[in-house]
């Protein structure tokens, strides 16, 4: 059927809707609210909006949307300088909100492009880790070839102990296997060194648990220059580490589009040649830009959640949703607990 001009997509009427955080990120709530509707209208996702019922409808009204995504109220939103705490101090948030639509099974996933500190305590807070879990990790995919790579933790532990890196490649082999078909993802541990020897404490003792974990198929150390090699499939580390890893990425393809972009357009013969080659170099800036990615899989928790950048515009966000309705579409929750029923209990907790 049509509305106002725009293609509407049916979705099942037994699947629940994505809660989309409509107040969290930089760009909240206009941008938030444009992505739902691209997810709506073009991807055919069920989407519900949760947050401030007359900023939204407002909002909605710009797209001629307003019948078209529910809104959910949430008194409250966090402020993206908000961290963990803030899960306490204001429990009608729009993301405790839309965590509790996914705990009573009113959602089938949560999307958020809020502050990743508030995010991941509200969700600990209101959906609890799943049995054995020890901490969630965000799991970023990173655009490889044929496969994406799968990094984590990419920012919700900066402080880990070597079973949680163990846990880790326990839930990334759990997500390529669920999201890309991977019967044995390579798993790679991230340090200085190829060698089993390189790398401090933490990582050698990670090493040595890896090589000796049934079920987790243990390629050795990986390098930063591997995060886009292909080498392994799942790549561990803690989330500080992680964090930087994906942002100095992120920077360096931006530094190096910047650069393409100068060079191709610096003469009449440059800007011949990039004509000719117009296909390819979309598809590579296809490829490589997070925008298409949507965000983060917080991966551990009692239901799906995806954490998109804070500054998500309407693309990324739609996104997002996209990646959160594969992951729940096909089990990611019910994965993981299987793998971790048949993981052996780590010695010590954090």
């Amino acid at each position: 059927m049509s509305h106002n001009n725009h293609t509407i997509r049916t979705v099942p009427d037994s699947e629940p809707p994505i809660a989309l955080d409509a107040m969290g990120g930089d760009h909240a709530p206009h941008e938030i609210v444009a992505g739902a509707v691209h997810a709506v209208r073009e991807r055919g996702l069920p989407i519900v909006l949760v947050g401030s019922p007359r900023v939204l409808y407002e909002s909605l009204a710009d797209h001629d949307a307003t019948s078209e995504i529910p809104i959910i109220r949430a008194e409250e939103a966090l402020a993206m300088d908000e961290g963990a705490l803030a899960s306490l101090r204001r429990p009608r948030s729009s993301i405790a909100v839309a965590c509790h639509l996914l705990r009573r099974g009113d959602a089938s996933a949560v999307v958020s492009a809020g502050s990743t500190g508030g995010v991941v305590a509200t969700g600990k807070l209101r959906l609890k880790t799943q049995q054995s879990v020890i901490r969630p990790a965000l799991a970023v995919a990173l655009p490889t070839r044929p496969t994406p790579t799968i990094l984590l933790d990419a920012g919700a532990n900066a402080e880990v102990k070597p079973e949680m890196l163990v846990q880790f490649a326990h839930l990334g082999s759990a997500y390529a296997e669920t999201a890309y078909g991977l019967e044995t993802p390579r798993v790679g541990l991230l340090t200085i060194g190829s060698e089993p020897e390189k790398g401090n404490k933490l990582v050698k003792r990670a090493h040595e648990l890896l090589r000796a974990t049934p079920g987790i198929h243990f390629v050795g150390n990986v390098e930063g220059h591997d995060l886009l090699s292909g080498t392994a499939d799942v790549i561990v580390t803690d989330g500080f580490t992680g964090n930087i890893a994906l942002k100095t990425m992120e920077g360096a393809v931006r530094y190096a589009f910047t650069e393409l972009s100068e060079t191709i357009t610096a003469s009449p013969m440059a800007r011949m040649g990039a004509l000719m080659q117009r296909g390819r170099l979309k598809d590579l800036s296809r490829r490589l830009d997070s925008e298409a990615y949507g965000g983060a899989a917080l991966l551990g928790l009692n239901g799906t959640v995806v954490v998109a950048h804070g500054a998500s515009k309407a693309a990324s966000v739609s996104a997002a949703c996209e990646l959160a309705a594969t992951l729940s579409r096909k089990g990611i929750v019910a994965r993981i607990g299987e793998r971790l029923s048949t993981a052996p209990r780590p010695h010590r907790l954090w």
